[in-house]
């Protein structure tokens, strides 16, 4: 596995993340309301998503870069991997 410059930033986003969602678990078990829970929600879908977004998009600038400029992977592989990825986004 490779490591990237802003895996720390998206293991930070995710682990606020999670904590949101443990805090929306409480709120349903402690009856708090619909609209409450659905803007909290809402934050952490929109956390994962910047997270993916991230990820995807430092893969694309990284490994696939690298892969066509150091000729690691044919030019096919490369291809058929950054259709794989995109589809992500």
């Amino acid at each position: 596995m490779t490591t990237h410059i802003s895996h720390p930033e998206i293991i930070k986003r995710l682990k606020r993340a999670q904590g949101h969602l443990k805090s929306i678990v409480t709120m349903l078990e402690e009856g708090r309301g619909c609209l409450d829970v659905a803007q909290q929600l809402q934050a952490v879908e929109n956390a994962i998503a910047n997270a993916k977004k991230t990820l995807v998009h430092d893969h694309i600038d990284h490994c696939l870069e690298h892969a066509v400029r150091e000729g690691t992977q044919s030019a096919d592989d490369t291809i058929r991997e950054f259709k794989a990825i995109t589809k992500y986004l």
